[in-house]
């Protein structure tokens, strides 16, 4: 199945401890179904000290399910994402304008 989020895309939170919160998506895990969004659900993680990083409690963002981000289209609403044939290109496009959404 195509993918419906990808790499770099303006997403909200649908629901969860982050419900609201908005970020763009740093990588996706279609196999998993989940997807790292820059600034949404942090947890600190322990790593111990080397010879390069110093170690310490560190923030990190955890992997969020898809079924859980919404797109933003142009206006900034919260939409689902719907395929079309633009030509000979199958092009992403936003349900409720109907603009193409750049990728």
């Amino acid at each position: 199945m195509a993918a419906k989020l990808k790499k770099g895309d303006k997403v909200v939170v649908l629901s969860g401890k982050d419900k609201g919160k908005e970020g763009t998506i740093t990588s996706v895990d279609p196999k998993a179904g989940k997807a790292v969004v820059d600034g949404v659900n942090i947890a600190i993680r322990h790593t111990r000290q080397s010879q390069n990083s110093q170690g310490g409690r560190l923030p990190q963002a955890v992997p969020v399910d898809l079924s859980n981000l919404a797109i933003l289209d142009k206006n900034g609403k919260p939409t689902r994402v719907g395929f079309r044939m633009e030509g000979d290109k199958k092009v992403r496009f936003a349900k409720t304008t109907g603009d193409v959404i750049d990728a």
